[in-house]
């Protein structure tokens, strides 16, 4: 199979090149500057592997939730490339790609969402499969939280991975207490784990049509006012 993968929905912009089992990526921490490298990324990605657009089965998008334009920017970016070839979509939570960089089996996934809130996602890796790149299972839905009233069962020892951390100057930290056996706050999603994931998706009949692809925001109000951002600031 033959995927190409974007994921712009931090400060980290990342495209991958799945062939087959082999991944390729380009990733750097670029924030604004997200739809400047993405397309000449992936029209690199694919010459250095000899492969022409036409030759891709899928595209997959890091559909969020994450900041309101990156996240736009790769939805609109997928929906335009598949368009173009006539090839379906697989959209990945942005939140299970983070989850791909943690290393334990139960993983908690938080993106700083600003306003004191955080983006959360609780993720289950098979415990007989802890390797490199095993892939993750949501445990329940995301959701929009402030970290001091987060809630998690407490039959799992936690690993946080994700900005989310650091957000609220480390509260949600503060309210897990020995739930959370260790923390990664500047870890950032990749467009490698989103291509791993959509590849699982793809064989589960995930893929659609590039118009019926639907970000994620989790937020009712991503469009705050002037008055409401320098307020949320404040």
């Amino acid at each position: 199979m033959k995927l190409l993968a974007i994921e712009t929905a931090t400060e980290a912009c990342s495209v991958a090149l799945w062939i087959d089992g082999d991944v390729r990526e380009r990733f750097e921490i670029a924030p604004r500057r997200h739809a400047e490298l993405a397309l000449p990324w992936a029209d690199q990605l694919l010459a250095e592997a000899g492969i022409a657009k036409s030759q891709l089965d899928a595209i997959a998008v890091g559909r969020g939730p994450g900041a309101f334009t990156g996240v736009r920017l790769a939805v609109a970016l997928a929906q335009g490339i598949a368009l173009a070839l006539d090839r379906p979509v697989v959209a990945v939570s942005t939140l299970a790609a983070l989850a791909m960089r943690g290393d334990g089996a139960s993983l908690i996934a938080a993106i700083d969402a600003r306003m004191g809130e955080i983006y959360l996602g609780t993720f289950l890796r098979d415990a007989a499969a802890l390797v490199e790149h095993a892939l993750v299972e949501p445990i329940d839905a995301e959701r929009l939280a402030r970290p001091a009233e987060v809630a998690l069962p407490q039959d799992h020892a936690w690993v946080g991975i994700g900005s989310g951390f650091a957000a609220d100057e480390g509260s949600l930290i503060c309210t897990l207490g020995p739930l959370l056996l260790r923390h990664d706050a500047t870890a950032l999603p990749h467009a490698s784990d989103v291509a791993r994931l959509a590849v699982r998706g793809f064989a589960r009949g995930e893929a659609v049509a590039p118009e019926r692809v639907e970000p994620a925001y989790l937020r009712n109000n991503v469009a705050l006012t002037l008055v409401e951002q320098q307020a949320s600031r404040g």
